[in-house]
Parts: C-alpha cells; sequence; structure tokens
C-alpha cells in the first residue's frame, strides 16, 4: 500500500490526483490541503480519511475542526501545517499540486523527511532548481514529474542514458491565441484567455499557457528535471496536443509521447512508477487522427516565452522575479484589473528593474518574491 499527501487536493491536479486514487486499491489518501475552499477539503476528507487536512487560514481551520468533528482528522494550518503534511509519518509520496511559490518550502521538508515527490508545482524548480535538485540527489528521494509534457519526457526517457540526449521537442499547443497578431491581443479579454481549446485546467495556468508564460516555466523547469541546456530545447508549437513532448539523441532518433489530452496519465504515471494500468477514458486512435501539425513559436508576438528564456540565461534570482511578476501580474488579470498584453509588459520591467542576486538561498527567493510583488503593486496603484 502506497500512501499519499497532496497539497493542493482541491484544485485540478489535486482533484484529478484523488480520482486516479480511487479507482486503484493499493493507493491510500492521508494527507491533504487546501487554500479556502473548505467545501470540497470536507468532501475530500469524508470520503479518502486521511489522517490530517491542512487550509491556509486559522480561522477556516476552526471551522472545518466543527465540520468534521465526528471524525478522526487531525487541522492544522498556514505554512506550519503545509509542512506538517508534507513531513507526515506515514506517507510515502507528496503530490505537490499546489500553485505558486508558496510550495518551495514544503517541498524542501518533504525532501528532507525522505518522501518522494510528485512534481506539479513547476515554480519549485523553476525558483529554487539549484537547491531542490542537490536536496533530491543528497537525501536519494524520486522526483517524478506530473506536468503532461515533463512527464512525457521522463517516459521517453526511462532508463537511456541522460547524456544521449541531443534535444527535447517541448510541445505547445499554442492556446486560445494562437495565430493571433500582437494587435489582435490588445482587445482579448478574461474570457477568451480561459478558453483553453485541449486542456481543461486552473485558471492561472490557463492564462499562462494563453500567453505562453506557462512553456517559458516549463524550459527552465526541464533545464533542471534534465540536465539540459536552455540550447537544448526547442519549443514547438503542436494545437492538436496529441504529441506532449519528444526527446531527440544523439544519433538522430527522436522517441516521442503520445496520448489524448489526459491529465490522469502522468499523474497515474507518477503515483505508480515503473507500472502503467488502465486509465478509463477516451484512448488514441489513428484512425480518426486526420493529421498533426508543428510549427515554431513566435516570441515576438508572445513575448512571454522569450522574456523566460533571458531570465534562464541570466540565472540567479532572475527566474524568481519572472515567475513572481508573473503571479502577480495574472491575480491582476483575473480581477480584470490590467490588460492581457500587460502581464508581460509587467514582468520585462521588474526583470529590468529588481536587483539581481546571483545565487539566491531560500530567504533571497522568497525576498525577492515579495520585492517583486511590492514592485507591482506600486505600479499599479500609482
Amino acid at each position: 500500500m502506497k500512501k499519499v499527501a497532496i497539497l493542493g487536493s482541491t484544485g485540478s491536479i489535486g482533484t484529478q490526483t484523488l480520482d486516479v486514487i480511487s479507482r486503484q486499491d493499493d493507493l491510500k489518501v492521508v494527507a491533504l490541503s487546501a487554500g479556502k475552499n473548505i467545501t470540497r477539503l470536507e468532501q475530500q476528507i469524508r470520503q479518502f480519511k486521511p489522517e490530517i487536512a491542512a487550509v491556509w487560514e486559522e480561522e477556516d481551520a476552526k471551522r472545518l475542526r466543527l465540520a468534521v468533528a465526528d471524525l478522526q482528522v487531525k487541522i492544522v494550518s498556514g505554512m506550519e501545517g503545509l509542512i506538517m503534511i508534507s513531513e507526515w509519518e506515514s506517507s510515502d509520496i507528496l503530490v505537490t499540486a499546489i500553485v505558486g511559490m508558496i510550495g518551495i518550502r514544503p517541498t524542501i521538508a518533504a525532501i528532507q523527511a525522505g518522501k518522494d515527490i510528485a512534481l506539479a508545482n513547476k515554480e519549485t524548480l523553476v525558483t529554487a532548481g539549484h537547491i531542490i535538485i542537490p536536496m533530491i540527489q543528497e537525501y536519494g528521494v524520486s522526483l517524478l514529474p506530473v506536468d503532461s509534457e515533463h512527464s512525457a519526457i521522463f517516459q521517453c526517457l526511462d532508463k537511456d542514458k541522460r547524456n544521449d540526449i541531443s534535444r527535447i521537442w517541448l510541445t505547445a499547443s499554442g492556446g486560445p491565441f494562437l495565430g493571433r497578431t500582437r494587435k489582435e491581443l490588445e482587445s482579448v479579454t478574461l474570457s477568451d484567455a480561459l478558453k483553453h481549446p485541449n486542456w481543461s485546467m486552473g485558471k492561472k495556468i490557463t492564462v499562462d499557457s494563453a500567453t505562453l508564460v506557462n512553456k517559458g516555466l516549463e524550459i527552465m523547469e526541464a533545464k533542471w528535471l534534465f540536465h539540459v541546456s536552455l540550447e537544448q530545447i526547442q519549443v514547438l508549437v503542436h494545437p492538436q496536443s496529441v504529441i506532449h513532448s519528444a526527446v531527440e539523441f544523439a544519433d538522430g532518433a527522436v522517441i516521442a509521447q503520445m496520448g489524448t489530452p489526459d491529465m490522469r496519465l502522468p499523474i497515474q504515471y507518477a503515483l505508480l512508477y515503473p507500472e502503467r494500468r488502465t486509465i478509463p477514458g477516451e484512448k488514441l486512435d489513428f484512425y480518426k487522427l486526420a493529421q498533426m501539425t508543428f510549427s515554431e513559436a513566435d516570441e515576438t508576438t508572445f513575448r512571454g516565452l522569450y522574456l523566460a528564456k533571458e531570465a534562464l540565461k541570466r540565472g540567479g534570482n532572475v527566474p524568481t522575479i519572472f515567475n513572481a511578476a508573473n503571479e502577480k501580474a495574472v491575480s491582476l488579470f483575473l480581477k480584470e484589473k490590467i490588460s492581457f498584453l500587460q502581464i508581460t509588459e509587467y514582468i520585462e520591467e521588474c526583470m529590468n528593474e529588481i536587483k539581481e542576486i546571483k545565487n539566491p538561498n531560500v530567504e533571497e527567493i522568497l525576498f525577492t518574491q515579495q520585492m517583486t510583488e511590492d514592485f507591482i503593486e506600486s505600479r499599479y496603484c500609482s
């Protein structure tokens, strides 16, 4: 029996993780955490009977304690609560489905506690990859990617030698604005940005996919996960989302992972690795597949991708500036306080103005995040 803890159980990845677990007799939930969706978390607690659950605000924790007073479950709150979930003694693997840089400290705590990590929180590696990867090696735990593209690369590599990699083809659907000009993007709305053509995801990551910032974050994550350089990672726009990514080896052979766009596949693969099991739902039918098309990403129109590459080149705390600026700008866009194109404008301004730190520790990473958020807040409010 493999025992699972989940950070972010009420979000898109978290709920799909629980769907996967509900279909397996040898997976058991022992710990859950959520932000503010107390109603859904209570439902999850009643269904999966975890030993502990965490929410962010103590007031919400008090409400939840009353709601589940008839059950044997410990309710905790805040960062301390997230770390308790991450270190929970009976768990074997932590699914980091929480969104944002809030996932860094709990992930570090889980590694130090000897837990394997099913990583769906890309910000952890984007901002602290230079800290996380050496820790993974030091503590001898497994780091299993849940992102569909990184899971695809992981599946293509499997037991192949990493030094045989010539190039990674990181696929992108292109999002809802594929083919639009920058002029056309001036008038797009929040509703437009949330209409992803292929994937069902949370609002933040859906907007990130529309700006192609998400693909930039995935480039940074791939650099750390697969020990490759920026020059070895090529973004490939593939609107059909059939090929989830591919690896080209030194001899020119290319191995691709293909399938229908279903996040349960990479989630289940991470939880059960290296075993594969049946997942209900539509499967890829080559007879019905009319065509697959590919093109180069337009980094002039979708400047977020260009800026992500620049952040990776500069290194240090610049990826943190990039990520934190995007988080703050997207939150403003989701409240319809700024325009779509202002997201990348804010990112670029922060990258140009905020002080660089060459080899930041965790405290400096979080300080950089705060500085970036404060900078955007001052610009927005002025």
